[in-house]
């Protein structure tokens, strides 16, 4: 049994008031260590401050796994206090794992960066179409330059109704329904042209996954990537229910929004529970993981020569600068801040200096797994996306475990993974 899977300890901090007037104090469940101390009063103090439900928060040094911890609530109504080993909605985080099996896929020689995706797909593109379509690259997809920019347009990621509809199908879309309706929109802007998030281009990347494949993404992925490296607690989730260990999530202003599925269809219901279709999300938002899993994942990429699952090579193309305006300002100056293949990457001074990270963000989920260039791997993950004054958790958590990270004068020798 994982020592992480431990009775909760009630710490005496100080107690955190809550909408009512009612206060409490707040459950800390992990092992506690004095030199790991920073960590713990940084994330006391961040859940006093904003009102957090609950948290966990994995740290690595070395691929060593030396703190895990959970804080507050998994479940208010039923008094569960967050235990390291439970698991979140990941959203975005979903992101690198997706690129990391394109990249193995590539590796086998079972695609090409250069590979048109929906010739994969082996998907008719409308004679109607926007010619465009077939100059998108795998390349483009991985690095959100492929054409598509939802402030411009829309995320169809979050439109599962009208998609269905417009489809001639039953709501909420499928993904290869999204797909199709998609090679019907115009693009906007000419691929590879610049950078544009988009959440649609790693949905297409999951299909790409499936059908080289020939198994299911969630398959595909836990065989390519997860079962390597011993994650074992990483799977998918879903809209209307939770798996075992999975915390309850929280939506501090009671947001409503019409429900997209299941036996509320067209009434207001809680937004993280059927205002979007998670299922559809897999592989750009999918995912629900636990902050040691996510430690495990990006701490693989640390040692390149003895990577479980790319080569040094591969991780050198995960995490390289773009071409052009994605990766480049007007003037043709580096940007210090890019994104790569699955990861946002930051500079040092050096191109070989860098510290990678991703975000997660969906109604009642705020996630960050960072990478730091002194082999230091964190995750934390809240079942909340925002404060009560709207300010995102992911960002506001970022700078502060850096600060605490900062103040350890020494790092524990023991490796949890191990035991």
């Amino acid at each position: 049994m994982s020592r992480f899977a431990l009775i909760p300890i009630f710490v005496v901090m100080s107690a955190v008031s809550f909408a009512g007037g009612q206060e409490r104090k707040i459950p800390v469940t992990g092992l506690a260590d004095a030199d790991l101390a920073p960590f713990d009063e940084m994330m006391l103090k961040f859940l006093r401050d904003n009102q957090v439900p609950g948290a966990s928060l994995a740290v690595a040094k070395d691929g060593k796994l030396v703190y895990a911890r959970g804080f507050g609530d998994a479940d208010r109504q039923l008094g569960l206090p967050v235990q390291p080993n439970m698991r979140f909605r990941i959203a975005s985080i979903s992101k690198p794992i997706t690129a990391a099996m394109i990249l193995r896929l590539i590796e086998l020689g079972l695609l090409k960066m250069d590979d048109n995706p929906f010739e994969v797909l082996k998907i008719a593109v409308p004679a109607n179409a926007d010619p465009r379509l077939k100059k998108i690259t795998i390349k483009q997809l991985l690095q959100h330059t492929a054409g598509w920019d939802r402030a411009v347009s829309f995320d169809p990621m979050f439109r599962p109704v009208l998609i269905a509809k417009a489809q001639g199908t039953k709501p909420p879309a499928k993904p290869i329904d999204i797909i199709r309706y998609m090679t019907t929109q115009k693009l906007d802007f000419n691929p590879g042209e610049r950078y544009a998030y988009s959440n649609f281009g790693y949905c297409i990347l999951g299909r790409v996954i499936e059908t080289v494949t020939g198994q299911t993404y969630d398959a595909a992925v836990q065989k390519g990537i997860f079962d390597p490296i011993g994650v074992k607690h990483t799977q998918l989730g879903h809209t209307l229910t939770t798996a075992k260990n999975e915390v309850k999530y929280f939506d501090l202003k009671n947001r409503k929004a019409n429900a997209i599925m299941g036996p509320s269809f067209g009434k207001p219901v809680p937004a993280p529970y059927g205002a979007w279709y998670l299922e559809a999300m897999d592989s750009h938002g999918g995912w629900i993981s636990t902050a040691p899993d996510l430690v495990r994942f990006g701490a693989a990429f640390n040692d390149p020569l003895g990577c479980k699952i790319l080569r040094a090579g591969s991780i050198k193309t995960m995490f390289a600068r773009p071409d052009g305006p994605a990766g480049h300002d007007r003037d043709g100056k580096k940007k210090d801040v890019y994104y790569g293949c699955g990861w946002l990457v930051r500079t040092l001074g050096r191109e070989d200096r860098i510290n990678t990270w991703h975000n997660g963000s969906l109604d009642g989920t705020a996630t960050i797994l960072v990478r730091r260039v002194d082999g230091l791997t964190w995750a934390v993950l809240f079942n909340a996306r925002s404060n009560a004054k709207g300010g995102y958790l992911g960002s506001l958590i970022d700078p502060l475990v850096h600060q605490a990270a900062n103040r350890v004068k020494r790092w524990p020798k023991r490796d949890h993974f191990a035991q």
